[in-house]
């Protein structure tokens, strides 16, 4: 396509929710009233299955100060959906876009969510009605191939690494072993943020277990034994999706159920199965007496009050960059590149392909892990700290010395 389009858009939100999912949200509605060849912005009310069934809302004439409000509100203000289209259903959604005189299509989601909108691109080309396709990054497990970090990790880091404190500082006042167990079925970078709050040197948590690296039972038994007979105590932090020596996930042996969602995952986050395997292994086997454990489940994606300036910020401008791409050009991903770390820290938006994205997934790279693969670096501190930004000072009297 060379010039714009003077239509319609639709805007929705795909997967789970996050606590700035809504700042890209905002960014959409605030840039497309900004070109007049965006006549009326639809909302998809629960994505595109509010698509298929023409549940829309108008997106225009919303007050500023009803925008600030969506921006800092967690989880999706127009719903969300867990469907996959095929090309059945995306040509259900190009029939609606038809009738509804559609040329802008905005989704904003994780890499299911990028196929969806190249899917949708691709139909509509074939069937010579131009839809301009663009993917704007979510995830709260910063797992999207190009972007160096996706808008709704830092926020839910920030929520892990404040958990993590006040954990950490609750195993001191009544000692014993503390398990965290914490969303990232394939990366562990969300388990990994555990780390970011540390401010003692005997701080929790001691232990951290990400999927890349898999952990048999009698490794981890002997780590966490080792922490314990060292400090009196051990906090863990550990990913749903760690496995055993064999690669097969523990929630997957210890999960009898089985149940699976729309994309045939096994059910991690819905269950505390795995903290309650994990804790009564060590009672049995270290035979040690107070051993807790919490599964943080949805609590770590949609908690208000707790938004990162720098999520927020970064979530807000990749939603207005997609519209102007979208005036320019006929698909695409919103992707992020980092300018700079610490005081330097910034990024720069750029537009990648949407087969870059959609359908893969990143894991953390090796130098974010330590060579025991039981905790994290200082490199993965260095690039994860300034998406989460600052967090409380905590202190403790209880390490000075006895009178």
């Amino acid at each position: 396509m060379a010039d714009a389009y003077k239509a319609n858009a639709v805007v929705g939100q795909s997967g789970g929710p996050t606590a700035v999912i809504n700042a890209s949200l905002v960014g959409v509605i605030e840039e497309a009233a900004k070109h007049p060849e965006i006549q009326k912005l639809y909302g998809a009310v629960h994505a595109v299955a509010g698509i298929v069934k023409e549940e829309f809302v108008d997106l225009g004439g919303l007050s500023s100060q009803t925008l600030e409000l969506v921006a800092s509100s967690p989880s999706s203000a127009i719903g969300t959906s867990r469907d996959k289209p095929d090309e059945a259903y995306c040509a259900r959604i190009i029939e609606v876009f038809k009738k509804r005189n559609i040329r802008y299509f905005f989704y904003i989601g994780g890499n299911d969510s990028a196929n969806t909108a190249h899917i949708v691109n691709t139909m509509a080309d074939k069937a010579n009605y131009d839809v301009r396709a663009f993917h704007i990054p979510k995830t709260v497990d910063n797992d999207l191939l190009v972007t160096d970090h996706c808008p709704g990790y830092g926020t839910a880091a920030k929520f892990v690494a404040s958990a993590l404190m006040g954990d950490d500082l609750d195993n001191r006042t009544l000692p014993g072993v503390k398990i965290d167990v914490i969303m990232g079925r394939h990366a562990g970078f969300l388990t990994a943020a555990a780390a970011l709050g540390r401010q003692r040197d005997d701080d929790g948590p001691h232990l951290i277990y990400v999927p890349e690296r898999p952990i048999p039972m009698d490794k981890f038994l002997a780590e966490v034994d080792a922490v314990y007979k060292k400090l009196g105590r051990c906090v863990i932090a550990v990913s749903e999706g760690i496995a055993d020596g064999d690669g097969t996930t523990w929630a997957k042996k210890i999960v009898e159920s089985g149940e699976v969602d729309a994309h045939g995952n096994i059910q991690l986050s819905g269950t505390g199965a795995l903290a309650d395997f994990l804790a009564a292994e060590i009672k049995s086997k270290l035979k040690i007496k107070r051993v807790r454990a919490d599964t943080f489940g949805y609590l770590q994606r949609s908690f208000p009050g707790l938004q990162s300036a720098v999520d927020a910020d970064e979530a807000r401008r990749c939603g207005r960059e997609a519209v102007r791409l979208a005036m320019k050009i006929d698909n695409g991903s919103v992707a992020m590149k980092r300018l700079g770390n610490g005081a330097g820290y910034g990024v720069e938006l750029f537009r990648t392909e949407l087969q870059n994205v959609a359908e893969k997934t990143k894991s953390m790279p090796d130098e974010f892990i330590n060579a025991e693969g039981n905790n994290v670096t200082e490199a993965f501190v260095e690039y994860a700290g300034p998406l989460a930004g600052p967090l409380p000072k905590t202190e403790y009297l209880g390490n000075r010395p006895r009178v």
